[in-house]
């Protein structure tokens, strides 16, 4: 039996083509992919502007960058240096094809996030966007994010909001409790001869392991409005804005090294 790292890599490997145009399927014609910051005012939650008054100037890490839309973006903000860590070669391979588009310097290394390839004390912030819960070992993640933070550094991650998981999207309906964290399978297609393994924690689960790790958590954000109308149907149809408006989809959490 295959272990999970190596299971849901193949599967990101196979199934990248088809993921990332997705994401870029709303794209006009001659323009350019989207490539969102995810420290910008209209991130998740906001920006913090008290944690962080901006990238410019700054060296920025992105655990777990997939197509590098991360990356990149915060690079066109004007950080100094960025490195985007992924362990899917294809997917770094649209994050490459992604930063040369911009025209922005961006270093894009294949890796495993709980073992990074980067030195101690090189970042002043590190971001990882909906790629905690495919971590089977946290605690290491959180281990290196901090080893490759300087005094002061900024963590930044953001996951699907547990309590959103336990609901089936389709019928809104409570389909499993809150408190059965661990791992879980999601068939993302029957063309791939693999599910996605997923390990659910619950909000103080995350919380104490940062604090755990020598993190301070400065904010724990449950982005989201009542009104299904403030949301958009999502292209790889996950999100069910009728649900979103009852539940937070999205779980952010800044976290300064302590």
């Amino acid at each position: 039996m295959r272990d999970t790292r190596t299971t849901n890599q193949r599967l990101w490997n196979e199934w990248s083509d088809a993921f990332q145009a997705l994401w870029n399927a709303d794209t006009d014609e001659g323009g350019l992919p989207p490539a969102p910051c995810p420290f910008a005012s209209d991130a998740p939650g906001g920006s913090q502007p008290d944690l962080l008054p901006s990238v410019s100037g700054i060296d920025v890490v992105e655990l777990g960058c997939g197509g590098g839309q991360a990356s990149v973006g915060t690079a066109v903000e004007g950080a100094e240096t960025v490195v985007g860590v992924d362990f899917s070669a294809a997917q770094l391979e649209h994050a490459r094809w992604l930063r040369d588009l911009y025209g922005v310097e961006v270093q894009f290394v294949e890796g495993d996030v709980t073992r990074l390839p980067l030195a101690d004390d090189t970042f002043d912030v590190a971001f990882s966007g909906w790629v905690v819960q495919m971590i089977e070992n946290f605690d290491a993640y959180l281990t290196e994010a901090r080893r490759v933070l300087r005094a002061d550094g900024v963590l930044v991650f953001d996951v699907p909001h547990p309590f959103y998981e336990c609901f089936d999207p389709a019928t809104e309906s409570l389909e499993r409790s809150y408190h059965d964290a661990g791992r879980r399978a999601i068939t993302i297609d029957e063309e791939y001869d693999a599910d996605l393994t997923v390990f659910d924690r619950t909000v103080s689960d995350l919380h104490n392991a940062a604090v755990d790790a020598g993190f301070d958590v400065r904010r724990v954000l449950e982005p989201g409005s009542p009104d299904p109308d403030d949301y958009d149907d999502d292209p790889l149809d996950s999100n069910r804005p009728a649900l979103m408006a009852k539940v937070p989809r999205t779980l952010r959490f800044w976290a300064v090294v302590r």
